[in-house]
């Protein structure tokens, strides 16, 4: 946190983590490191590809960052 607008960068990492586990981890559970990791990258695939989002215009982050 030592440069201007610093503090506000872990902002969308705190967003995006809040999100997945009260869309997913929390949901389902997981019991095992191995179920964990598979889970979440499976989230994260979900999340960018298909989950649309509010702020751009309803669009996915895929949408928006290759202009599908």
């Amino acid at each position: 946190m030592d440069g201007k607008g610093r503090a506000f960068d872990n902002i969308f990492t705190e967003r995006l983590w809040r999100t997945a586990k009260y869309e997913d981890v929390y949901i389902k559970g997981y019991t095992t490191p191995r179920e964990t990791r598979a889970g979440i990258g499976s989230y994260m695939g979900f999340y960018n590809d298909k989950r649309v989002h509010q702020a751009p215009e309803y669009r996915t982050p895929a949408e928006v960052r290759f202009g599908l």
